[in-house]
């Protein structure tokens, strides 16, 4: 069951203790909004998609669960990529602990019972700051939705290739992410 949200302003927001229980929480339209706690296809493929982003470092860093802050919004994707060179870091050379900027790429995995248009705005808010790349998976229907800068977002089903961020040499398509949901199979 998703918290009916609650008006408030953003600092007042990120100064609550709530916001840092699970399900997380959100800041958007002056409102803190719980996600839907994750099912078990959804912590499939973001585990299974971590472990396949991480060949992208060092370029990148992927993460999952990163409370991003920025543009009066503060969103927690499923995974969040990030370029090393724009990460905030404090004096000791260390990531600091409040990431106030739009991630490079934001992937996020459609619960059931998850406002999709909820998600979607979060993306288009991702991409009106900087983000190149934005994928809504949607396991139930078994396709993704690719959001970039200044274009139509496009569904990719089955053998089609999915776009990446362009210095990444990492090829997967949606029929690729969704056999990681086939278990007892060799991945």
């Amino acid at each position: 069951m998703v918290a009916t949200p609650v008006q408030l302003s953003l600092d007042s927001f990120l100064a609550s203790d709530y916001i840092e229980t699970s399900p997380a929480w959100e800041y958007l339209n002056n409102a803190a909004v719980q996600k839907p706690m994750p099912k078990f296809r959804h912590s499939i493929l973001q585990k299974r998609l971590l472990f396949a982003l991480t060949a992208i470092e060092p370029q990148y860093l992927a993460l999952p669960e990163l409370r991003c802050t920025f543009g009066d919004r503060s969103i927690v994707p499923d995974i969040t990529v990030i370029a090393f060179e724009n990460i905030q870091l404090d004096d000791y050379g260390e990531p600091e602990d409040n990431f106030t900027k739009a991630p490079d790429w934001s992937l996020e995995i459609l619960s059931p019972n998850q406002n999709v248009h909820r998600v979607v705005d979060n993306l288009l808010h991702c991409l009106k700051f900087g983000t190149q790349l934005g994928w809504l998976i949607d396991p139930g229907d078994r396709s993704i939705l690719v959001f970039k800068p200044n274009q139509e977002p496009s569904i990719f089903r089955d053998e089609q290739l999915l776009p990446i961020l362009p210095e990444i040499t990492l090829e997967l398509t949606p029929q690729t992410i969704f056999q990681w949901l086939t278990l007892g199979q060799k991945q």
